[in-house]
């Protein structure tokens, strides 16, 4: 039986850079941990470059569950990671976000006795329809730590009516990670030649939730508007297409415009380069409205709502849905808006906070 401190469960890209920084404070600290990778992301062959890129160890455990429905998921990697559990007998488990492996993870520990830590709790959208915002809810209710990012987190989970004892504020991992990454890329990076874009003349898409990218009209209206505002603007768009977001544009025979150039998804270092050049970004992805706040870009969210609503409230974010109209309009807005806004997530040290506080309050025990 191996023995390990704590245990850290991840399975989607965004996971692998918000926890890096946890992982690189535990090796720092000396704490015995495992590493549980849940293999929930399309493609292990571009998983494995952000874990080469970010220089993170193999991972010791890999469930390799691949892409199935919600429910035939998550109870594979619970039914997986109680096994891992039960053989290493961590003291702690951490997880990371809203996906099913966080989920699946929280299940599982909740049900031995092994502490949950839930990394970025207290999230919330509002929007029950969208599977996330369960996963969040759910990890938070059965989390024994729970690492709010900001303030207002903290006050949804007190709202909710979770003890104060089990929230702890400690800023966000992905200004740990961005911080350490983005001097990195711009050295190591040649996306901008790769490409043929030039530094703040071109404008980066990402959108793959299902809300947007599974119904064939609010998908054409989303690309028109995004191509309309960069029109206006006299941007070329960078669109790094997820596999679920060119299914679903050949599935429905979807002509892209002109204005918007499709890409190969981009490893991480290259894809940090790409946000932190870029004039706008367009997004409907959590993680890259974070990224563009603290990078100092305008972000325009491509969604009715958001769980980062710290950088709406600080100027750097806009929400306009998928009306092509109010993507035009809220681009415009956003170009033409100041860039000084002062980063709500924290200053970087995300990860010594969270294993200081699992130092004070539990028995995590460093190696002699």
């Amino acid at each position: 039986m191996t023995e390990a401190t704590v245990a850290i469960a991840l399975g989607t890209r965004p996971e692998i850079i918000k926890l890096s920084p946890v992982i690189r404070e535990c090796e720092r600290r000396d704490i015995n941990y495992e590493l549980i990778h849940t293999g929930q992301h399309y493609s292990d062959n571009l998983d494995q470059v952000f874990f080469d890129q970010l220089e993170l160890p193999d991972p010791d455990h890999h469930l390799q569950v691949g892409s199935k429905s919600h429910g035939k998921q998550t109870g594979e990697m619970i039914a997986g990671i109680e096994d891992i559990l039960l053989d290493v007998e961590p003291e702690v488990l951490l997880v990371q976000g809203d996906t099913n492996s966080v989920l699946a993870g929280a299940i599982a520990a909740s049900k031995l006795d092994v502490a949950l830590g839930h990394v970025e709790a207290g999230l919330r959208s509002f929007d029950r329809e969208m599977p996330e915002e369960t996963n969040r809810v759910l990890t938070d209710h059965v989390g024994d730590y729970l690492f709010a990012p900001t303030e207002t987190s903290a006050d949804y989970l007190r709202d909710e009516g979770i003890d104060d004892k089990r929230i702890h504020v400690t800023g966000n991992t992905v200004v740990d990670a961005v911080g350490r990454h983005r001097e990195l890329a711009a050295e190591k990076s040649s996306v901008l030649d790769d490409l043929g874009v030039a530094v703040g003349e071109f404008a980066l898409l990402t959108a793959h939730r299902a809300e947007n990218v599974d119904e064939r009209d609010r998908f054409a209206e989303l690309l028109t508007g995004v191509a309309r505002a960069a029109s206006s603007l006299d941007l070329d768009v960078v669109y790094p297409i997820h596999p679920r977001a060119e299914s679903r544009l050949n599935e429905f025979d979807l002509d892209v415009p002109d204005r918007i150039h499709l890409v190969e998804p981009q490893e991480y270092l290259d894809f940090l380069e790409l946000e932190r050049t870029a004039r706008l970004i367009f997004t409907d992805s959590g993680g890259v409205q974070e990224e563009a706040c603290i990078l100092g870009v305008p972000c325009v969210t491509l969604r009715e709502n958001t769980e980062r609503p710290e950088t709406v409230d600080v100027g750097a974010n806009r929400l306009v849905g998928t009306d092509p109209q109010t993507i035009h309009d809220g681009a415009l807005a956003m170009t033409n808006s100041t860039t000084d806004w002062e980063n709500p997530f924290g200053d970087g040290t995300a990860s010594e906070q969270i294993m200081a506080t699992l130092r004070q309050t539990h028995s995590v025990r460093t190696i002699q």
